[in-house]
């Protein structure tokens, strides 16, 4: 993706936050020399992976194949192990009518995904067989404490409002229907670097073409930019 790209996307999801009355945490505009100057104190946002996350999925097509996030929190997989501390993480998603973020589940993370606002969210489901492949079986969740039953391949339709539980081994594919659809994840701890298992092989984080600077820093920008307590 060019960085020209990236920029454009996070002026017009900001935008769209806004409009549908939801405000982001002060980091995330600070600028790419604001982040230079930070310190020891911003850690837990460098190594919890907070902020803004644009991706393609290396497709090369983000209006067709891509997602907009902004996590707003997350805790370490330790605290799962040790079974207290921050536990869970909370993230805001963007999406598009007929974007599709690709068929995958989580190994560890339970997560809840909410309709927050805009059209409508369109979620299609399997389960996993025991080499993760694709089940013929019928998939049960949760959809606001009421227990539905769907047969493998099926999708569940998500109105402003509604929202879904998604255990591990439960393969999900999301698009946007009517309008673009403000979605929340609330989750245990997300971890991307082992806990995502794509059916398909994608990538997770965008190639970068540096055609003009970053307006704010994407997750995977940080470590080009922070130093704890250092200026770079």
């Amino acid at each position: 993706m060019k960085r020209s790209e990236i920029n454009a996307i996070i002026r017009d999801a900001d935008a769209f936050i806004r409009r549908q009355g939801f405000h982001l945490p002060p980091f995330a505009y600070w600028t790419p020399e604001e982040w230079r100057q930070k310190g020891d104190e911003v850690e837990e946002i460098v190594a919890r992976g907070l902020g803004w996350d644009i991706t393609d999925f290396g497709q090369g097509d983000y209006a067709r194949i891509g997602l907009f996030l902004f996590t707003l929190r997350n805790g370490d997989v330790a605290n799962l192990r040790a079974g207290r501390g921050k536990l869970y993480a909370e993230k805001l998603l963007i999406v598009d009518v007929d974007q599709v973020t690709p068929l995958h589940f989580h190994w560890l993370k339970t997560e809840d995904i909410i309709n927050r606002g805009g059209g409508k969210l369109v979620i299609q489901l399997y389960n996993a067989t025991p080499d993760e492949g694709l089940a013929d079986s019928d998939v049960t969740v949760s959809t606001d404490g009421v227990r539905r039953t769907v047969k493998a391949g099926d999708t569940i339709v998500l109105s402003p409002g509604e929202s879904i539980t998604l255990p591990p081994y439960c393969y999900h594919k999301f698009w946007g229907a009517e309008s673009r659809v403000l979605v929340g994840e609330v989750s245990t701890v997300n971890d991307d670097a082992t806990d995502n298992r794509f059916y398909e092989p994608v990538g997770r984080f965008p190639a970068i073409e540096e055609d003009e600077p970053p307006l704010y820093l994407l997750v995977n920008d940080y470590a080009r930019y922070y130093r704890a307590g250092t200026s770079i």
